[in-house]
C-alpha cells in the first residue's frame, strides 16, 4: 500500500503569503503532518506531489521519514493532474493491483483510528472508498446570496481523505474523467463504479479559510 499527496497548490483562499501546506502549525509545516498521518503501516511509501518549481519543500526537515518519503516534483494546474502525473512518475514501484491512499495535504488532522477504519472496510472492497461524514446540518442552495431552496439532506455526505483505490483503476479512472473533478471518488464514478462510504470525524478538516488554522493547531497541540 502507497500514499500520495497532491501538494502543488498556492491555496489562494487561505490568504497566506505562501502556499497553505507550508504554514506553521503546532512547529512544523501543514504538509509535515499530513505526511505524518499517512506515514504508518501498511503503508510502504508516501509520494508528495509539488509544483515544478517549489523551493519550500527542500528547506523542511523530513528527516523523520527518511527513506518513506519522496517528493515529485510534476504537478500539474488542478488536483486532478497532479494526482495523474504523481502515480504516472511511480509506475515502477507500484503494480496496477495496489491500493493508495490520496490524502490532502491541507489535511494535518487526519486520526490513526480514522485511517485504520478506512483501510479495514475497504481492503476487502471490490472498488475501494473514501473517509467521508453524513451531512448533519440543514443544507441550503443559494443564488446571489439569498435562500433560493432548502436541500433535502437524507442520504448526502461531505467527502474526505484519504481516498483508497486501486493503482491501475485510479489511473483508468483520471485518463477518462471528464468534467471538473475535484476527489478521486468522482473519476472513479464516472466509470460506473461505486466507492464504499466509511464514516470519517470532523476533527479531519480541511484547512481552507485563514481561522481553520486556529482549529487544527488547537486539535494537534491536544493530541500532543
Amino acid at each position: 500500500m502507497f500514499a500520495l499527496i497532491p501538494a502543488a497548490g498556492s491555496g489562494s483562499r487561505a490568504a497566506a503569503a505562501e502556499p497553505k501546506q507550508y504554514a506553521m502549525l503546532a512547529g512544523r509545516p501543514m504538509l509535515w503532518h499530513a505526511v505524518r498521518a499517512v506515514c504508518v503501516p501498511p503503508v510502504q511509501s508516501v509520494f508528495v506531489v509539488l509544483a515544478p518549481g517549489d523551493r519550500a519543500f527542500a528547506s523542511h526537515d523530513w528527516s523523520a521519514y527518511e527513506g518513506r518519503l519522496e517528493p515529485l516534483y510534476c504537478g500539474g494546474a488542478s488536483r486532478r493532474d497532479s494526482v495523474h502525473n504523481g502515480l504516472l512518475a511511480v509506475l515502477g514501484e507500484m503494480d496496477a493491483g495496489d491500493w493508495v491512499l490520496v490524502h490532502d495535504a491541507a489535511r494535518p488532522c487526519l486520526s490513526r483510528q480514522d485511517l485504520d477504519r478506512l483501510v479495514a472496510e475497504c481492503e476487502s472492497h471490490e472498488v475501494g472508498g473514501i473517509l467521508a461524514l453524513p451531512i448533519a446540518e440543514t443544507v441550503k442552495r443559494a443564488a446571489h446570496e439569498h435562500i433560493e431552496r432548502t436541500v433535502e439532506r437524507a442520504g448526502l455526505w461531505l467527502a474526505q481523505t484519504p481516498q483508497m483505490f486501486r493503482v491501475g483503476v485510479l489511473l483508468q479512472a483520471l485518463r477518462q474523467a471528464r468534467g471538473e473533478v475535484t476527489d478521486e471518488a468522482s473519476a472513479v464514478e464516472q466509470l460506473g463504479l461505486k466507492p464504499k462510504l466509511v464514516q470519517g470525524s470532523r476533527e479531519n478538516l480541511k484547512v481552507t479559510w485563514p481561522e481553520d488554522l486556529a482549529l487544527a493547531e488547537s486539535i494537534l497541540e491536544r493530541r500532543a
